[in-house]
């Protein structure tokens, strides 16, 4: 995975090379299209992305102009691209075997960037790192901190199913499914407010518990956690872009302009309650830790 990353930032930063016909580790760009299915979609995507040689040996030695005729099926290593160069949903792209025919419109290869100093520069910041060895620590240590948030994330969404499966108590629905029905901008039908009840039925029972928890434990929020929030937020966009030290006044002085916008105040107030759910589900719930495979999470908390 570090290996991947240093050579993801070495193309980011590296040059693009404009290549006479298809070789080893080209990007080509082009037009998938299928009369028959309506699909007409100008994409992006290198030669690593395809699945099995016989994919991969159609492309090559192929100029601009040349139109190559593919099975979808079995087209892309992974299913998500399929669905992304051909510009189909979900649904569609499931199972989807059809002939689609590609033509080529650019073909470009990347001249990998030097890992010097320069890099390291405008990858991570000024002097922050300044051999290949800490550049890998310092993605590790990034890495890390966004796996702690998704399994975090995963957590919280976890026990919050957990709580709503085995708090047991009676909504009033037949009062719901009326109020539903006559409170919209338009009078719904009967089925399509039982419709929209089911939809929201968990978000009802959770908004209960979550409300529960707040006033039994005592759990509040602060206009100060909200500011802090915010203000952290704007300092790691800031570091994004090179500034690593800003002053407290200015990060003081754009807070306030964002949180003079209601719709940014809902948000970060609700990052900072899920942030202090988090805490204290962590604190009283009975969790088990357990270490898996990076490969192993994604399967577990997104599915295959």
């Amino acid at each position: 995975m570090l290996d991947k990353r240093i050579v993801d930032i070495q193309k980011h930063y590296g040059k693009l090379i404009n290549r006479p016909s298809v070789e080893e580790g080209v990007e080509v760009t082009g037009i998938f299209a299928n009369e028959e299915k309506e699909i007409e979609n100008s994409t992006i995507f290198n030669l690593e992305k395809l699945k099995g040689k016989k994919n991969k040996k159609s492309f090559m030695g192929k100029t601009v102009g040349d139109a190559i005729v593919l099975k979808t099926k079995g087209l892309f290593n992974e299913d998500h691209d399929l669905m992304y160069n051909l510009g189909v949903d979900q649904d569609e792209a499931h199972d989807l075997d059809i002939e689609v025919t590609f033509t080529i419109e650019e073909i470009n290869k990347y001249e990998l960037a030097e890992l010097d100093q320069e890099l390291f520069d405008k990858a991570v910041g000024a002097d922050k790192v300044h051999s290949v060895t800490q550049l890998r620590e310092f993605i590790k240590e990034e890495a890390e901190q966004q796996f702690l948030f998704q399994s975090d994330q995963k957590l919280l969404n976890d026990i919050t199913e957990s709580l709503i499966e085995n708090t047991k108590f009676d909504l009033p629905s037949e009062f719901l499914k009326k109020w539903i029905q006559n409170t919209g901008e338009e009078p719904l039908t009967e089925d399509k407010a039982v419709e929209e009840y089911e939809r929201s039925e968990k978000g009802l029972r959770y908004q209960l518990i979550e409300s529960k928890i707040r006033e039994e434990y005592n759990l509040n929020i602060s206009f100060d956690e909200v500011k802090t929030k915010a203000m952290q937020t704007i300092k790691e966009q800031m570091a994004q872009y090179g500034r690593l030290n800003p002053e407290e006044k200015e990060l003081e002085d754009i807070a306030a302009r964002v949180l003079a916008n209601e719709e940014e105040v809902k948000r970060i107030t609700e990052q900072v309650w899920n942030k202090k759910l988090l805490n204290f589900f962590k604190e009283n719930a009975h969790i088990k830790t357990k270490e898996i495979t990076f490969e192993d999470f994604i399967k577990t908390a997104y599915g295959d």
